[in-house]
């Protein structure tokens, strides 16, 4: 057995240990790949040219985007072409590079309180770009630049949380004590990563691509969605009080190359 299938088998076992059969093995079966992403530290390799905050990479024909002629920030971006053999079938087609943008300018409020950054789809962006003909590019002002911080990628197994609607799904029916099936799933949204045999037991707040966010106020995924990225509050920026910020996408828009239906979620405290 290799490596992979031993960690989904122990997530399996996990799974019916909390919920039993047959609910366990189908919660189970809902478990996706994706990477923890943080900065590459010494003893740590780059994912090709992923990179938190620093310049975009960009086609020199690619506009920056803006909203009202105000550059959005670039936040991340992730080599797809180095982390898609860990997805496999579970990430639809998609290769090159992603740049992830959002909207806090380096301005006072006043000047753009007008712009709703958590409704408003203007006030977010992702670019994808051809590694052959990408180009670094600095943020013009007054977009916020941020230290630039190559990313490395840990490869994950996660599951939805509890409150998704996929698990609420499987989950649809009161157990004995006339409790809602779906809060037993309450602690399965963790990480499991290759190689270590067992799940990663710590607070999951940090960065992610792909596989299931880790939501700090309930599930938000829509039917068929592919998460893309999460960023956690950290040392460069913050989003509302030390929270998280998610950007996601249908299934299909994915596999059109259609980033103009990313969509981003933002919970804090």
């Amino acid at each position: 057995m290799n490596v992979d299938m031993e960690v989904l088998a122990e997530i399996q076992e996990h799974c019916v240990e909390t919920l039993g059969d047959p609910d366990g093995p189908r919660i189970a079966a809902l478990a996706r790949r994706g990477y923890r992403i943080a900065p590459a530290g010494e003893d740590t390799t780059p994912a090709g040219r992923s990179r938190l905050g620093g310049s975009a990479l960009l086609e020199p024909t690619t506009e920056w985007p803006h909203v009202e002629g105000i550059p959005l920030n670039l936040m991340a971006v992730l080599d797809v072409d180095v982390l898609a053999p860990w997805l496999g079938e579970e990430l639809p087609a998609v290769s090159g590079l992603l740049n992830f943008f959002y909207f806090e300018p380096d301005l006072p409020y006043d000047e753009y309180r007008h712009i709703d950054e958590f409704t408003d789809s203007r006030c977010w962006r992702v670019i994808p770009a051809d590694p052959q003909r990408a180009m670094g590019r600095s943020a013009p002002y007054p977009a916020h630049a941020f230290d630039p911080r190559p990313a490395a990628a840990a490869p994950i197994i996660s599951l939805p949380e509890c409150q998704e609607s996929v698990v609420r799904d499987v989950l649809d029916s009161d157990d004995e004590d006339g409790m809602p099936k779906w809060l037993k799933a309450f602690n399965l949204n963790d990480e499991w990563r290759s190689g270590s045999g067992h799940p990663a037991y710590d607070w999951n707040r940090h960065h992610r691509a792909f596989g299931w966010p880790w939501p700090l106020q309930g599930g938000f995924m829509r039917d068929d969605e592919v998460h893309l990225l999460q960023l956690d509050s950290d040392s460069q920026w913050q989003f509302g009080d030390f929270g998280l910020l998610y950007f996601v996408i249908p299934a299909d828009a994915l596999r059109a190359g259609d980033f103009s239906q990313v969509r981003v979620e933002m919970q804090c405290h």
